[in-house]
C-alpha cells in the first residue's frame, strides 16, 4: 500500500486584494489539487478546503502519496512492411525507432490496429517521489490563477498579485526543496503583523492551524467569519441592538483581517435625522462597519467596527472609527438640508439640462414618456391613472440632488425622503424609491401595485429606447443594462401577478421613443448638426418590437432555468408567445402538473406526430369535418371525445385553469391512440384524407391550447 504523508503549502504575501482574495485562495487550492491528480498521486482530501488571510494562502491536504504509482508507457513504431525487409531482418527505420527506445528491435512487441500489425515499444518504470514533483505542481498551479495584472517587484521578471515573502512547503515532517516567485522553501510560516512580528515553526502540516493560532493568526476563512459574527453581535446586544451583517461587507472584513476584534461606536444622534440609507452606505461600503439597529429595525447611532488586532488602548481605536465617519455624515446632513430648501420641483426643473442619450433626449424627456407609460399602465391593472403619472414625474427629480451626488447609490430612496418631506402621499413616496427594484440579482421587486407600475414603465421606456436607438447589446457590452432591464421587467410582470399585455405596451414604449428620436433629428438638422442615424433605417419598428418581445422572453429562459424549470417546459409555452408574462407564467405552473401524468408522454408524442403529418400538407390545412365521411370507428370516436373536450375546456380557457384544461386533455389519450392504431390518414380518397386531416388540426389546435406539448416529447 502507498505510504500517505499529510502536506501544507503556505504562500506568504503582502496584503492581498481583498475581493479576490477568496477566489485566489480557491483557484490555488484546486490548482493544486488538480497538478496532483494529473501526476497521478493519489490525495486523501478529507474535509480540505482553501485556507486564506490577507497575506497567505494556503493548502493543507491530511494525505497524499510520497510517490507516484508505476509509470507505463507506449510507443507506436513503424508497420511491419516498413519495419522488416523481404529476408524479415529490420530496416533503418525499425532500428532507428529500437535505438531511439534504447532497446535491442527484437525486444520490441507487436500490436495491430485497422491499417495491420506493427511494432510497439512498452515500458514500465518506478513513479517519481512526490516530494521531486511538488515544486512543479506549485509552480503550475500558481501560473494557472486568474490574476489579470501580476505585480513585479525587485526589478524581477516575474509577477503574482502581490510581492511573495515566505513559503512553506512540507511533506510530513520534511521540507520540499524548492525555489518559486524569488523565495526557498522553509517550515517557517509568519504570525500576526503586529501582535507576532517573528517566525512561526511549522514541524508538521497537521501542527499548521493551531500554530498559527497560536501566533494570533486564524486562518480557516469560515472560523474567522464566524468569529467576526460571534463579536459584532455580542457587541451590539450589548448596546442594546441588532447588529446589520451584509454578506458583503462580511466576506470584505473576513479578508481583511487575520485576527479580528469588535468595537463598540458611536456617532451623534442627530445624524439619525439624516436618510439612514445615507449613514449606512457610509458606514458599510466605505469604511466596512457594521451598523446597530433597534428593535424595530431602525438605525441607531452605534455600530461595530472590527479592529485586526487586540489593542492595549480600544478607545483610541474607537476614536480613530468614529472620527473617520464623522466628515461623511456632515457632509450628507448639509447635501439632505440644502436638498430640502430646493425642493422636488427645482430639481426637476433641472432634468431638461440632463442628457439621457443623445438619440433619446434629455432625461426630462425620459420622464415624460415613463409618466406616459405608467398612466397607460396604471388604468390597465386597476391604480390611480393620476397618482402613477405624478409619481413618475418625479421619480427621476433626486439625480439633481446633493445627496444623490455624493451617494448615487440612494437614486429614488433620496427622492422618497424628500417626497414625504413635501407631504406628497405616502404611497407615492414609496413608488419613487420602488421604481428601481429589483436593484440587484435576487432583490424582491416592488412591494406595492404603485411602484409595481413605475418599475414595469421605467423598463418599458428603457429597453424600448434602447432597442430603437439601435443599443441592443452585443456579446458582454451592455451599456444601458438592458439584459438587466429585461429580467427585471419580467419579474415585476410575473412576480407582482400583473396581467399586462406585453406587445402591446412594447408598442406604446416604442412610440414614445420613436417620436422622441425623430424629433431630435429634426433639431439636429435644424441646427445644421448631422443627425445620429436612426436605427428605424435598419430595421423596421415591427421587427424592432418583436425583437424586443424576444429579448424579454430570453431573460426568462433563465430566469426559469434558474428555478428548476426543465428547458422543454419553457419552449412548450413560449412557442405560443404568450402577451401576457403572468399569463405566461400560469400556462407553465400548468405544464409542469401536465408532465407528471402518465398520459403526458403520449399525448406529447401524438400531438408531434399530428404536427408533423399537418406540415407536410400542401395549401392550407382543411378545417370542415364531414361526420358522414368517417369510416373507422376509432375516427368516429376520437371526433366525438374531441368535441366534448372542447365543450368542456372552453369554460376553463376562459377561466386560465390551465392545470384543469390539460388534465381534461389527458383523458383523450385512449382515442387518441386508438386513432392512430386503426386509422391511415393519407389514404387515396381526397375527401376522407382532408376530413380526417380536419379532425386531426382541430384535436391538435385543442392539444396546444394551453402549450406546444409537442416540446415534451423526447
Amino acid at each position: 500500500m502507498t505510504e500517505m504523508k499529510p502536506l501544507l503549502i503556505e504562500l506568504g504575501t503582502e496584503e492581498l486584494p481583498v475581493k479576490a482574495l477568496a477566489g485566489l485562495a480557491q483557484a490555488f487550492f484546486d490548482g493544486v489539487l488538480d497538478g496532483l491528480a494529473k501526476r497521478g498521486i493519489a490525495i486523501e482530501r478529507g474535509s480540505a478546503k482553501p485556507l486564506y488571510t490577507p497575506r497567505r494562502l494556503a493548502v493543507l491536504l491530511p494525505g497524499v502519496a510520497v510517490e507516484q504509482p508505476e509509470q507505463t508507457s507506449e510507443v507506436l513504431g513503424p508497420y511491419l512492411n516498413i519495419a522488416l525487409d523481404a529476408d524479415g531482418q529490420p530496416t533503418k527505420a525499425l532500428q532507428g525507432f529500437a535505438a531511439k527506445a534504447g532497446v535491442e528491435w527484437s525486444a520490441l512487441e507487436k500490436t495491430s490496429d485497422n491499417k495491420g500489425e506493427r511494432f510497439v515499444h512498452r515500458a514500465t518504470k518506478p513513479g517519481a517521489a512526490t516530494a521531486a514533483l511538488l515544486p512543479e505542481v506549485v509552480r503550475d498551479a500558481l501560473a494557472a490563477m486568474p490574476i489579470p495584472k501580476p505585480m513585479r517587484w525587485g526589478g524581477h521578471d516575474y509577477g503574482f498579485a502581490r510581492p511573495v515573502h515566505w513559503l512553506v512547503l512540507l511533506l510530513g515532517g520534511d521540507i520540499v526543496e524548492a525555489q518559486l516567485l524569488g523565495v526557498r522553501s522553509d517550515r517557517m510560516s509568519r504570525g500576526h503583523r503586529f501582535m507576532h512580528d517573528k517566525p512561526v515553526w511549522i514541524g508538521q502540516p497537521g501542527d499548521y492551524v493551531e500554530s498559527l493560532r497560536g501566533a494570533k493568526v486564524l486562518v480557516d476563512a469560515d472560523e474567522r467569519r464566524a468569529c467576526i459574527v460571534r463579536e459584532v453581535e455580542q457587541v451590539a446586544a450589548a448596546a442594546g441592538g441588532v447588529a446589520r451583517i451584509d454578506a458583503g461587507i462580511l466576506e470584505e472584513v473576513n479578508g481583511l483581517t487575520e485576527w479580528p476584534k469588535a468595537i463598540a461606536c458611536g456617532f451623534e444622534r442627530e445624524f439619525l435625522a439624516v436618510p439612514a440609507e445615507a449613514l449606512i452606505a457610509t458606514m458599510e461600503t466605505n469604511q466596512k462597519f457594521f451598523p446597530v439597529l433597534d428593535g424595530d429595525g431602525q438605525l441607531t447611532e452605534r455600530f461595530v467596527g472590527i479592529a485586526n488586532i487586540e489593542s492595549k488602548d480600544e478607545a483610541q481605536v474607537r476614536k480613530g472609527y468614529e472620527r473617520v465617519i464623522r466628515p461623511r455624515f456632515a457632509d450628507a446632513q448639509f447635501f439632505f438640508v440644502e436638498d430640502m430648501k430646493q425642493g422636488l420641483a427645482s430639481m426637476n426643473d433641472g432634468l431638461a439640462s440632463v442628457t439621457y442619450q443623445a438619440k433619446l433626449g434629455t432625461v426630462a424627456d425620459k420622464v415624460a414618456r415613463v409618466a406616459a407609460l405608467a398612466e397607460a399602465i396604471a388604468e390597465q391593472v386597476g391604480v390611480d391613472p393620476a397618482l402613477a403619472r405624478r409619481a413618475a414625474e418625479l421619480s427621476k427629480a433626486d439625480l439633481q440632488s446633493r445627496l444623490v451626488n455624493e451617494f448615487p447609490e440612494l437614486q429614488g430612496i433620496a427622492g422618497r425622503y424628500y417626497a414625504a418631506v413635501e407631504n406628497q402621499p405616502l404611497e407615492l413616496a414609496a413608488a419613487i424609491d420602488e421604481a428601481y427594484m429589483p436593484r440587484f440579482a435576487g432583490d424582491a421587486i416592488a412591494p406595492s401595485k404603485l411602484g409595481q407600475v413605475l418599475a414595469v414603465a421605467e423598463r418599458l421606456d428603457t429597453l424600448a429606447g434602447g432597442f430603437a436607438a439601435g443599443l441592443k447589446p452585443t456579446g458582454n457590452k451592455d451599456p444601458f443594462a438592458l439584459r438587466r432591464n429585461a429580467l427585471g421587467l419580467a419579474r415585476t410582470l410575473i412576480e407582482g401577478l400583473f396581467d399586462l399585455d406585453l406587445p402591446t405596451s412594447i408598442a406604446q414604449g416604442h412610440g414614445g421613443a420613436g417620436d422622441a428620436i425623430a424629433r431630435n433629428e429634426l433639431l439636429a438638422q435644424r441646427g445644421g448638426a448631422r443627425a445620429p442615424a436612426a436605427a428605424s433605417d435598419v430595421t423596421t419598428a415591427e421587427q424592432q418590437k418583436r425583437e424586443l418581445h424576444d429579448f424579454v422572453l430570453e431573460r426568462m429562459r433563465g430566469y426559469y432555468g434558474d428555478k428548476g424549470v426543465p428547458a422543454q417546459h419553457y419552449e412548450s409555452v413560449a412557442a405560443l408567445r404568450p402577451g401576457s408574462l403572468s399569463d405566461f407564467h400560469r400556462r407553465l405552473k400548468a405544464i409542469g402538473e401536465f408532465a407528471k401524468l402518465p398520459e403526458a408522454e403520449a399525448l406529447a408524442a401524438a400531438n408531434k406526430r399530428i404536427r408533423n403529418i399537418l406540415k407536410k400538407v400542401d395549401g392550407a390545412v382543411p378545417t370542415a369535418i364531414d361526420t358522414n365521411l368517417f369510416t373507422e370507428a376509432a375516427e368516429r370516436e376520437l371526433a366525438e371525445s374531441v368535441d366534448a373536450a372542447i365543450a368542456d375546456t372552453d369554460p376553463l380557457l376562459a377561466q386560465r385553469d390551465y392545470v384543469a384544461v390539460l388534465g381534461r386533455l389527458a383523458r383523450l389519450r385512449p382515442q387518441v391512440d386508438a386513432f392512430f392504431d386503426a386509422v391511415m390518414v393519407n389514404v387515396d380518397d381526397l375527401a376522407v384524407r382532408n376530413n380526417r386531416l380536419a379532425l386531426l388540426k382541430r384535436l391538435s389546435d385543442r392539444l396546444g391550447s394551453v402549450a406546444a406539448i409537442e416540446h415534451l416529447s423526447s
